[in-house]
């Protein structure tokens, strides 16, 4: 057997696989004689049939099963061999004329798209922007409000009044719409609704026009479960309330007792420290989001000022030829077209993760998945024991999906975190309406 690589270019090259009789004859052989002996062919006893019944129904087959092992495994040696850096698989090229499996030496032809050479500057990335979302005092102040109101209690009342709830079930037949919502007489637009709503009681039935009865529509529709085209018949009808209850929320006072509720026995002994904390659980809050943004926009960034060139065409064919069903040219193209920028990135963060040694160890991989599970379990008011923890940690890894997606985790954070610390990234603090403002384009 003989294996050579032609380079065509810097990005396309042939590898030409030369195979012997003499490689593959004495496997066939063996697999032929194994046939023979189990073979159920009518007219002949088992084990009994002729060698040349069995070349002649088999030995075609046999000898392109075993080339083929050969092909696969030789060719797989070679690029580890070469160290060859490949997009896409090989491609066998194809031949007008038919093989001839009887011939001496069988040629066969692969197509290779190499990987392109280029390197990656970060410091080009001092034009990026790293948003740091600090919470204003507003927001700071609503959340404290909405605490008070969530640890606070309820008070049934009688009768409806600013700022009191109204829990009622709202019905339409037509529409099969009945369900149970919550809602404040400012929510309402409608003058006329709010004043009859303020003569009613508990157990009293009103109907209303779906028509300007809530200032926001869009508020109805989230709490009926409606999709768009259903809210939009909704408003050309009538809806009825049946008043369940009627409550005034008195918000919890801000002293010891709401403290220790919220946080750890005595770690907050004050407003000011209770605003403290929530700015600071804001902060984590929105970590994610100005995260998920720099490194949308750093990825950007890369894909536009790292050049190189990419085997286009090879990569076509690849797509065109490597699914399930074949695809047409112009789906091929279509299709890489559409994947040409993760193509890109894809290579990119494989350079930085190279060049920066960014490999994951096993040890990271556990105490990783160790912490998000920890994480997970105490939102839900667990403290899980170490024990435990290495229990569950165990059972995941052990399923290579979920090893997958957690270490594709550990690498996005990696990869985060090299940026953060090594490019020279514009930082930039802003509360959160200005970041999306700045970051989305919205008001």
């Amino acid at each position: 057997m003989e294996i050579s690589k032609t380079d065509l270019d810097a990005l396309n090259a042939i590898v030409k696989i030369t195979i012997d009789r003499s490689d593959y004859e004495k496997n066939v052989s063996a697999v032929l004689i194994d046939y023979k002996k189990n073979a159920n062919i009518p007219g002949f006893r088992k084990g009994h049939v002729p060698m040349g019944m069995i070349k002649k129904q088999y030995q075609k087959a046999v000898i392109a099963d075993e080339v083929n092992k050969l092909l696969r495994e030789n060719l797989e040696n070679f690029i580890k061999d070469e160290k060859l850096d490949l997009l896409g698989n090989p491609l066998p090229k194809l031949v007008e004329e038919e093989l001839d499996w009887n011939a001496e030496q069988i040629d066969f032809e692969f197509e290779l798209g190499l990987a392109p050479k280029f390197e990656v500057n970060i410091d080009q990335l001092k034009k990026v922007v790293q948003y740091e979302i600090d919470p204003e005092a507003k927001m700071i102040n609503e959340q404290m409000d909405y605490i008070r109101k969530q640890y606070g209690k309820l008070v049934s009342k009688t009768a409806p009044e600013k700022n009191f709830e109204i829990t009622a079930k709202f019905t339409n037949q037509e529409h099969e719409i009945e369900k149970i919502c919550t809602f404040k007489l400012d929510d309402l637009k409608s003058k006329k609704a709010i004043s009859c709503l303020k003569k009613e009681t508990i157990n009293s039935t009103v109907n209303f026009p779906v028509k300007g009865f809530y200032k926001d529509n869009d508020l109805l529709k989230r709490e009926l479960s409606l999709n768009d085209d259903q809210m939009k018949a909704l408003t050309a009808s009538n809806i009825s309330l049946e008043i369940k209850e009627i409550n005034e929320r008195i918000p919890a006072k801000l002293n010891q007792e709401l403290y220790d509720k919220l946080y750890a026995a005595g770690t907050v002994t004050s407003e000011k420290e209770l605003k403290e904390k929530i700015k600071e659980d804001l902060r984590k809050q929105f970590a994610p989001q100005a995260d998920q943004k720099l490194m949308g926009d750093i990825t950007e960034f890369l894909i536009k000022k790292t050049k190189f060139k990419l085997p286009s065409d090879f990569l076509k064919r690849w797509m065109q030829n490597s699914g399930k069903e074949k695809l047409t040219i112009e789906q091929a193209v279509e299709e890489y077209n559409k994947s040409e920028k993760g193509i890109r990135y894809q290579l990119i963060e494989g350079k930085i993760i190279s060049d920066n040694k960014l490999d994951i160890s096993f040890e990271e991989l556990k105490a990783f998945a160790g912490t998000m599970i920890e994480n997970q379990m105490r939102q839900y008011g667990q403290q899980p024991e170490k024990k435990q923890i290495d229990g569950i940690v165990s059972k995941l890894l052990a399923n290579q999906e979920e090893t997958r997606r957690i270490s594709e985790q550990l690498m996005s954070n990696k990869i985060l975190s090299f940026f953060k610390e090594n490019a020279p990234l514009k930082k930039k603090k802003v509360g959160f309406d200005t970041f999306v403002k700045e970051a989305y384009g919205k008001a």
